[in-house]
């Protein structure tokens, strides 16, 4: 009797702590892989199967879960899996999207163009206003319109 409860109690557990956990006021939230390598799993463990392997320090990810200490996340492709908190930072950074995009010395769509950033450039977020962010490259800085990126 007593592992049948034992049983049934981690059971329960299982299917309603992720579940409560995205119930969470202060999700989701943007973070940034702070690794060189980490790997996305179905679920929160170990022990379970790898769904993808990212090879991409700073690369953007919104989570959208939490579970003890792992974090659900979707990837900038739409891809959701579990990764382990500690692969993951709360440091701010976007990945340019569609086609080349121009940064801007100033917020606005009339100012100088700063520089041009190709799709899939990863660049660091440091302060986000009426539709602009910050976008810093390496040292290289400027102002991105926010629907020209993922992560803002």
């Amino acid at each position: 009797m007593t592992s049948r409860l034992i049983f049934t109690t981690a059971a329960l557990f299982a299917v309603v702590g992720p579940a409560a956990a995205q119930s969470d006021p202060q999700l989701p939230y943007w973070a940034s892989i702070s690794v060189d390598e980490a790997r996305m799993r179905k679920g929160p463990s170990p022990d379970v199967p790898v769904i993808w392997e990212y090879r991409r320090k700073d690369l953007p990810v919104k989570v959208v879960a939490r579970f003890e200490t792992w974090r659900k996340i979707e990837d900038p492709d739409g891809t959701q899996g579990w990764m382990a908190a500690r692969l993951l930072s709360r440091t701010r950074t976007a990945i340019v999207t569609g086609d080349i995009r121009p940064l801007r010395d100033e917020a606005s769509a009339s100012a100088a163009v700063a520089y041009r950033a190709e799709p899939g450039v990863v660049g660091r977020i440091t302060e986000c206003a009426a539709g602009w962010c910050r976008f810093d490259v390496k040292g290289r800085k400027g102002w991105i319109q926010t629907d020209h990126i993922w992560g803002d």
